[in-house]
């Protein structure tokens, strides 16, 4: 589904992500792991394409220079130059870090401006499943989204995402700030769209401990770097990772 090999990026002088090789095969969970700073979002931003637009707006404002190096293969095809909006036509799709849903829109006016990519019945059908999914969202559709809790918001965001019609979704820190309660239901709620929907699932978070017994395979990222590779029986049977990122 995604190969990502020997990626490089650069914000000026600062190696952001330092040769990073990735894979996230069809139908599969993949998790990847880091503190604060340690590159999860810049790669997230590059998978998704965003960051060729963070690239052109900082060369028109006179900003900092951002470089990309490396391949970036999605079914066999090389996208490393295509904008986010032909990647999400082809499948990617970005649930961003903090939600980042529309505040005076409601509930039901998020989700269908997320189904701009689907057709009618594709977003008739998307918009039972999600309602299947989050049924708390169903009781809100007609709620501003600015007045939603920060779990609500992230059932949101979610949605609003598996509106595009994604076949590989990128979830960027979906459980910051949220209670272990919510954090389980998110996570169980993973497992279904990836059983339901059959597509592949790609998820960074900084706290490995609920994210770990869903993935099938994770990664570490330190400074931009993979430092750890394993299944997610490995990585949490790994002390090192207990240790950094369960907080034992």
């Amino acid at each position: 589904m995604l190969q990502v090999r020997r990626l490089m990026v650069f914000y000026e002088n600062m190696l952001a992500i330092n040769n990073v090789d990735l894979e996230v095969p069809p139908e599969r969970i993949v998790g990847v792991f880091g503190s604060n700073s340690a590159g999860k979002s810049t790669l997230m931003y590059t998978l998704s394409g965003i960051i060729l637009d963070m690239r052109r707006k900082e060369e028109m404002a006179g900003g900092e220079r951002i470089t990309v190096a490396g391949e970036i293969l999605y079914r066999g095809e090389h996208i490393e130059n295509l904008g986010p909006s032909e990647r999400a036509r082809m499948g990617i799709v970005l649930c961003p870090e903090r939600r980042r849903i529309f505040p005076e829109s409601s509930v039901l006016d998020n989700l269908k401006i997320g189904a701009f990519l689907a057709t009618k019945e594709q977003a008739r059908s998307t918009l039972e499943f999600v309602f299947s999914l989050f049924p708390k969202l169903r009781e809100i559709r007609r709620r501003p989204g600015g007045f939603l809790s920060g779990g609500e918001q992230q059932m949101l965001a979610i949605g609003r995402a598996l509106m595009a019609q994604p076949r590989l979704l990128l979830l960027d820190e979906p459980l910051m700030g949220l209670s272990p309660l919510i954090q389980f239901m998110l996570m169980e709620a993973v497992k279904q769209i990836r059983q339901e929907r059959r597509i592949s699932i790609l998820i960074t978070e900084q706290y490995a401990r609920p994210v770990l017994p869903v993935v099938d395979e994770g990664y570490v990222l330190e400074h931009g770097s993979v430092v750890l590779r394993g299944t997610g029986q490995e990585l949490l049977e790994n002390p090192d990772v207990t240790s950094a990122y369960f907080g034992v």
